[in-house]
């Protein structure tokens, strides 16, 4: 399979190229790196992306960000932020992206734990990742071509937290958060909320 992996330099785009590449031919895509450069928060950006790569198998969305803050310091810029970049720009991602899908192609998006366990500060996050959980089991249903969509749910990444100055050994590492990714592309789920700790 031809895939595109958005976000391929990241701290789990790395490892999910890395696992997808042992069996398919992966085309790398970030904002400043990779064989591709695209910015997800722009459908301008989006829309060039998708004309000059063309057809692929399957697309993968290892990007996004959110502002993560106390609910009293969080301000609507910060809101705007988080939801036109990690919802907004993978919602666009797929509806973009999908008219370049071939037959029973699949696309995967990235949430993260904090939509269903929330912590203090992760109001921003926690809405746009259960927006697009929301957004996925919707999409599924509407999807043409036999294209399938879902989410996968990464629980905290131990490479993150060590860089947060924390325990990593309390979170998953990236390389087995990217098994997951490659069960949503060569599987045949589609709506569905991976939750990455069962390839733990």
């Amino acid at each position: 399979m031809r895939i595109l992996v958005i976000g391929a330099s990241g701290t789990i785009g790395r490892p999910v190229v890395d696992a997808l590449a042992e069996r398919h031919e992966v085309v790398c895509v970030g904002r400043t790196h990779g064989d591709y450069h695209a910015d997800i928060s722009s459908p301008e950006s989006l829309v060039q992306l998708f004309a000059n790569v063309g057809e692929m198998d399957a697309l993968v969305s290892a990007a996004g960000s959110a502002r993560f803050k106390p609910l009293e310091d969080l301000t609507e810029d910060d809101f705007a932020f988080s939801l036109a970049n990690k919802l907004m720009g993978q919602v666009n991602l797929a509806r973009i992206g999908a008219k370049y899908i071939r037959d029973n192609g699949s696309i995967t998006l990235t949430t993260g734990i904090l939509a269903s366990e929330p912590i203090s500060g992760s109001a921003a996050i926690s809405l746009v990742n259960s927006g697009l959980e929301g957004f996925a089991r919707a999409a599924a249903l509407d999807l043409p071509r036999g294209i399938r969509i879902n989410v996968v749910s990464p629980p905290w990444i131990s490479e993150t937290l060590q860089a947060m100055g924390r325990d990593g050994a309390t979170g998953m590492p990236a390389a087995k958060v990217a098994a997951a990714y490659v069960a949503s592309v060569e599987g045949m789920d589609t709506g569905k909320i991976i939750d990455a700790r069962k390839f733990a």
